[in-house]
């Protein structure tokens, strides 16, 4: 016999979802002087999507991941909260 492995399809995202991700990408882009644009932005948000879809759903802890992965965490210009 044998036996499919099927992955779970991710689960779309709400308004809510979008608005804790905009936030997020927002104080990063801002705080850091990165152009809207960009497309270091792009790849910013295009992480903060990612983290998200993979559980990461507290803010400070994605954008900590967000900033460690584009390597802006500790920089002058970051917002801390």
């Amino acid at each position: 016999m044998v036996h499919a492995i099927t992955k779970p399809l991710p689960t779309p995202f709400d308004s809510r979802d979008l608005a804790v991700c905009q936030r997020v990408f927002d104080e990063i882009r801002s705080g850091a002087g990165i152009a809207k644009e960009s497309e270091e932005a792009e790849r910013m948000a295009a992480i903060t999507i990612e983290l998200y879809r993979q559980g990461v759903r507290e803010p400070r802890h994605l954008r900590t991941m967000v900033e460690s992965a584009r390597g802006l965490f500790g920089r002058q210009g970051i917002l801390q909260s």
